[in-house]
């Protein structure tokens, strides 16, 4: 009998790395796995001109990872006007506070100006802050006509500062109210900032686009200060240069920011793009993206009633628009619902519950809008007139908001601003 030899001693499997070479754009790169798991890139070598180079590494630095697939539509145009914005909104820091210095009965230097422009423009934040404080909703509701707002308030106040040494008798009041204007607008824009970024996150990157936009602002900030050092220097040494240049300037930092708000497309529901988007479903049959509609937003005067849309009105209060012996019947018409409907002689009211989401407003406004489609008078609707519309609007109401949600819209709250709402 062969007698059993004992087992030998196996030698350790030895792993090697799992790796690959890739190769574009001139650049070869290794790809390794680690033995974590993770997947680990390397440059290997990079044979690009330096002007490549420059380019990736700049746009590292200020545009968020991935870009341009991690951004929505419009970010580029938004970021150009950004950069162009602070630029202009630097340079008028440097002029108004050269001037505010001539006002006080000092000669200071372009560089001791710009030292003190940053000590002078914190006096009022605190008190903007509290006069800001009770607008919240409604920079919600339109945070591109608040951001505009905001930079019109900045010159507004950077004016009156570069016009103080005209009337150096009243120092105090014409930079204290420039002070005071520049305040408000920094909560303001500061407030609107959130809603415009969270537009362009596309893949739960809102911390990263918040991180490389400010990026880009600062950068800006300081090539604007430059520019305004230089002009202080040169053609604005004079009060008639500052009164050519400082309304030049001006122009041109708010049309940045209505080209930045324009490029903005903003996926959250509020009156304006509500009535904009049932108006295009009512003529196409079609749902609009929030980059379909960002450049036929109303900046100016987003309450405008849309014919198209049932001339819908929304925020009025309860007791102001719907008579007690009305208010039963309507409710009988929508049962369940959260939203009220009262016609008028020029508008269709709409009111909400206090827990009514933008799909409760979508429902609400497409029954309003098929009433007024359906070629009869809606001064005076007829029970059976609302109660077709109300069926017509549920027959069509799950495609349209799986269509919505798909193109990016978020239906789960109602941006109405300041609007009143109830409850029963």
């Amino acid at each position: 009998m062969r007698k059993k030899e004992p087992d030998e001693v196996k030698a350790p499997k030895v792993e090697f790395p799992v790796y690959w070479l890739e190769t574009s754009d001139s650049v070869t790169r290794r790809y390794e796995f680690e033995p974590h798991g993770y997947l680990s890139v390397k440059v290997v070598n990079n044979s690009r001109p330096m002007y490549h180079k420059v380019v990736e590494s700049f746009l590292n630095k200020f545009f968020p990872s991935g870009y341009p697939y991690s951004v929505n539509e419009g970010y580029l145009r938004y970021t150009q006007f950004r950069a162009l914005q602070h630029l202009t909104s630097a340079a008028l820091s440097v002029l108004s506070t050269q001037s505010l210095l001539f006002a006080a009965g000092l000669r200071p230097t372009p560089a001791q100006a710009t030292a003190v422009s940053w000590i002078l423009k914190d006096g009022m934040q605190h008190v903007g802050k509290l006069i800001c404080s009770n607008l919240g909703a409604r920079m919600d509701s339109e945070p591109k006509r608040w951001r505009i707002l905001a930079d019109v308030l900045y010159d507004l106040g950077t004016g009156l500062e570069v016009l103080s040494p005209l009337c150096p008798q009243l120092f105090l009041e014409v930079a204290g109210l420039g002070n005071f204007a520049k305040g408000m607008a920094v909560v303001a824009a500061r407030a609107t900032r959130l809603p415009i970024y969270s537009s362009f996150a596309k893949e739960g990157n809102l911390s990263d686009l918040f991180a490389k936009g400010e990026a880009i602002s600062t950068l800006f900030n300081v090539v604007g200060l430059g520019v305004g050092i230089q002009l202080a220097s040169t053609v604005c040494s004079s009060m008639q240069g500052k009164m050519i240049a400082g309304p030049l300037l001006s122009i041109v930092h708010v049309w940045s920011v209505v080209e930045e708000m324009r490029a903005a497309p903003v996926n959250t529901l509020n009156p304006q793009r509500t009535a904009m988007i049932v108006a295009d479903f009512l003529k196409t049959g079609k749902v609009s993206s929030p980059a379909d509609l960002r450049y036929r937003e109303d900046l100016l005067f987003p309450g405008r009633l849309i014919e198209d849309a049932g001339n819908v009105k929304i925020g009025r209060a309860l007791h102001k628009v719907v008579k007690p012996s009305k208010l039963e019947e309507w409710k009988e018409i929508f049962p369940e619902e959260k939203f009220v409907l009262s016609p008028g002689n020029k508008w269709t009211d709409m009111l909400l519950e206090h827990n009514a989401t933008g799909e409760d407003a979508l429902r609400g406004w497409l029954v309003a809008a098929y009433a007024a489609s359906m070629g009869k008078s809606f001064h005076e609707p007829s029970a059976s007139l609302l109660q077709d519309a109300y069926e017509k609007m549920n027959s069509v109401f799950t495609p349209f908001l799986c269509e919505l949600q798909a193109k990016g819209w978020h239906t789960d709250r109602f941006l109405d601003g300041t609007g009143s709402r109830f409850a029963f």
